[in-house]
Protein backbone atom coordinates (compact mmCIF):
# COMPACT_ATOMS: atom_id res chain seq x y z
CA UNK A 1 0.00 0.00 0.00
CA UNK A 2 1.36 3.00 -1.10
CA UNK A 3 2.00 5.95 1.59
CA UNK A 4 -1.29 8.20 0.16
CA UNK A 5 -3.03 5.26 -0.23
CA UNK A 6 -2.97 4.85 3.64
CA UNK A 7 -5.96 6.14 5.57
CA UNK A 8 -4.46 9.42 7.44
CA UNK A 9 -4.80 8.92 10.42
CA UNK A 10 -4.32 5.68 12.41
CA UNK A 11 -3.86 4.28 16.02
CA UNK A 12 -2.43 1.16 17.88
CA UNK A 13 -2.79 0.62 21.76
CA UNK A 14 -0.22 -1.80 23.45
CA UNK A 15 -1.32 -2.79 27.07
CA UNK A 16 2.56 -2.60 28.46
CA UNK A 17 1.37 -4.47 31.43
CA UNK A 18 0.52 -7.55 29.39
CA UNK A 19 3.19 -7.29 26.49
CA UNK A 20 -0.34 -7.45 24.39
CA UNK A 21 -2.00 -5.23 21.82
CA UNK A 22 -5.29 -3.71 23.45
CA UNK A 23 -8.30 -4.84 21.66
CA UNK A 24 -11.96 -4.08 21.37
CA UNK A 25 -10.91 -0.74 22.27
CA UNK A 26 -14.12 1.90 21.19
CA UNK A 27 -12.25 4.85 19.82
CA UNK A 28 -13.45 8.33 18.72
CA UNK A 29 -12.04 10.74 16.61
CA UNK A 30 -13.14 14.88 16.80
CA UNK A 31 -11.60 17.80 15.20
CA UNK A 32 -12.18 21.37 16.70
CA UNK A 33 -14.16 23.95 14.55
CA UNK A 34 -14.87 27.09 16.11
CA UNK A 35 -14.51 26.17 19.42
CA UNK A 36 -16.65 23.10 19.29
CA UNK A 37 -15.42 19.64 19.01
CA UNK A 38 -17.12 17.62 16.00
CA UNK A 39 -17.29 13.59 15.87
CA UNK A 40 -15.51 12.75 12.43
CA UNK A 41 -14.94 9.19 12.50
CA UNK A 42 -15.24 6.08 14.92
CA UNK A 43 -13.81 2.28 15.62
CA UNK A 44 -12.56 -0.36 18.05
CA UNK A 45 -8.90 -1.65 17.95
CA UNK A 46 -8.87 -5.26 16.13
CA UNK A 47 -6.99 -8.48 17.52
CA UNK A 48 -3.46 -6.25 16.96
CA UNK A 49 -4.68 -3.02 18.80
CA UNK A 50 -5.04 -1.23 15.24
CA UNK A 51 -7.55 0.65 14.30
CA UNK A 52 -7.59 3.05 11.01
CA UNK A 53 -11.12 3.48 10.14
CA UNK A 54 -11.82 7.02 10.79
CA UNK A 55 -11.89 8.79 7.82
CA UNK A 56 -10.39 8.76 4.46
CA UNK A 57 -7.41 10.79 2.72
CA UNK A 58 -10.58 13.08 0.99
CA UNK A 59 -12.52 13.66 3.94
CA UNK A 60 -9.13 14.92 5.74
CA UNK A 61 -8.34 18.50 6.58
CA UNK A 62 -6.25 20.01 8.59
CA UNK A 63 -7.23 21.44 12.07
CA UNK A 64 -7.12 20.09 15.33
CA UNK A 65 -8.04 16.66 16.23
CA UNK A 66 -8.38 14.59 19.22
CA UNK A 67 -8.79 11.08 19.89
CA UNK A 68 -10.72 9.33 22.87
CA UNK A 69 -9.93 6.00 23.62
CA UNK A 70 -12.55 4.36 25.97
CA UNK A 71 -10.17 2.29 27.88
CA UNK A 72 -12.56 1.80 31.28
CA UNK A 73 -14.66 -1.61 29.90
CA UNK A 74 -11.02 -2.64 28.51
CA UNK A 75 -9.04 -2.69 31.38
CA UNK A 76 -12.04 -4.07 33.56
CA UNK A 77 -12.25 -6.97 31.80
CA UNK A 78 -8.45 -7.30 31.57
CA UNK A 79 -7.29 -6.77 35.23
CA UNK A 80 -10.73 -5.44 37.11
CA UNK A 81 -9.45 -1.83 37.33
CA UNK A 82 -8.72 1.12 35.54
CA UNK A 83 -7.28 4.08 36.98
CA UNK A 84 -8.27 5.93 33.31
CA UNK A 85 -12.16 5.83 32.28
CA UNK A 86 -10.71 7.00 29.12
CA UNK A 87 -7.73 9.00 27.91
CA UNK A 88 -7.95 11.85 24.92
CA UNK A 89 -5.16 12.66 23.09
CA UNK A 90 -4.98 16.54 21.12
CA UNK A 91 -3.06 17.10 18.27
CA UNK A 92 -2.92 19.64 15.67
CA UNK A 93 -1.88 18.96 11.80
CA UNK A 94 -1.16 22.25 10.18
CA UNK A 95 -0.91 20.53 6.39
CA UNK A 96 -2.91 17.62 5.63
CA UNK A 97 -2.23 18.07 1.95
CA UNK A 98 0.95 16.56 2.25
CA UNK A 99 -0.21 12.56 1.87
CA UNK A 100 1.49 12.29 5.19
CA UNK A 101 -0.21 9.70 7.76
CA UNK A 102 -0.38 9.94 11.28
CA UNK A 103 -0.61 7.57 13.46
CA UNK A 104 -0.79 8.19 17.09
CA UNK A 105 -0.14 4.85 19.28
CA UNK A 106 -0.93 4.68 23.05
CA UNK A 107 1.32 2.39 25.50
CA UNK A 108 -1.04 1.85 28.27
CA UNK A 109 -1.27 0.24 31.56
CA UNK A 110 -3.36 0.59 34.28
CA UNK A 111 -1.89 3.37 35.90
CA UNK A 112 -0.40 5.35 33.11
CA UNK A 113 0.21 6.08 29.84
CA UNK A 114 2.33 7.83 26.80
CA UNK A 115 1.79 8.28 23.37
CA UNK A 116 3.83 10.04 20.20
CA UNK A 117 3.55 10.26 16.53
CA UNK A 118 4.50 7.24 15.02
CA UNK A 119 5.25 6.34 11.76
Amino acid sequence: MSKSAKPPISVHILDTSRGRPATGVPITLYKEENGTWHTVGNGQTNADGRCETFLTREQFSSGTFKIHYAVEDYFMKNSGFSFYPYIEVVFKIDNAGNDQNYHIPLLLNPFGYSTYRGS
